[in-house]
């Protein structure tokens, strides 16, 4: 009877272990890397330092692209941006492509943000120059169209670089800002990287 109690008593530890298992690869798998999908682009956290929280939108003006996202540090961090667009352009029609993108960052970092920057790379830390294509929408209009809730105002004179700095606000810890812009690429290609950096004061 001891013996039956034994192995009854190791069988029950031995299903309380397997489901303390399963609920932690359920929890880790919510933290894993994710392809984000939206209309002909896809975005991914798998370079990882940030989270995607979710999406939506189809990339129009009208309808932009969505990214909720999280940032729980401070470093550049890279966000994988993917499209099979290019395969259905028609090179006597289409010059590219041009879509819109709202980025809503939230502060987890415990640090307040006194300015954050993107910046396109059609190379994985290769600065974007003219001769790419990409860019934030560089030939076009653009007045009205990036914009931030969170900071003032911006500035993109980095030439011959893709790069945008917003400033003239603060992000404190647990609150979020929203960035507005388009993203160009008139030489596209299917995979492209986009780098956001949130600053903090310097000490």
């Amino acid at each position: 009877m001891k013996s039956f109690r034994t192995i009854r008593g190791l069988g029950g530890t031995l299903a309380r272990c397997m489901l303390v298992a399963v609920y932690a690869a359920r929890a880790s798998a919510q933290e894993d890397p994710r392809i984000w999908i939206a209309g002909p682009y896809s975005f991914s956290d798998e370079l990882g330092g940030f989270i995607i929280r979710s999406i939506s939108g189809t990339g129009t003006l009208q309808d932009p692209v969505i990214l909720t996202e999280e940032f729980p540090s401070v470093v550049p961090t890279t966000l994988v941006i993917r499209t099979e667009k290019v395969t259905q352009l028609n090179p006597s029609e289409d010059a590219g492509i041009l879509f819109y993108l709202r980025v809503r960052a939230t502060n987890s970092s415990g640090h307040p943000w006194v300015e954050f920057e993107f910046e396109l790379q059609e190379q994985m830390h290769v600065p974007s120059d003219y001769g790419d294509g990409l860019s934030f929408y560089q030939p076009g209009d653009k007045r009205g169209i990036i914009r931030s809730t969170g900071y003032g105002t911006y500035n993109d004179n980095f030439e011959p670089y893709d790069r945008m700095v917003f400033r003239d606000g603060k992000i404190d810890p647990g609150f979020g800002a929203s960035f507005d812009f388009p993203i160009a690429d008139f030489t596209p290609k299917r995979v492209f990287y986009l780098v956001q950096e949130p600053r903090i004061p310097s000490s």
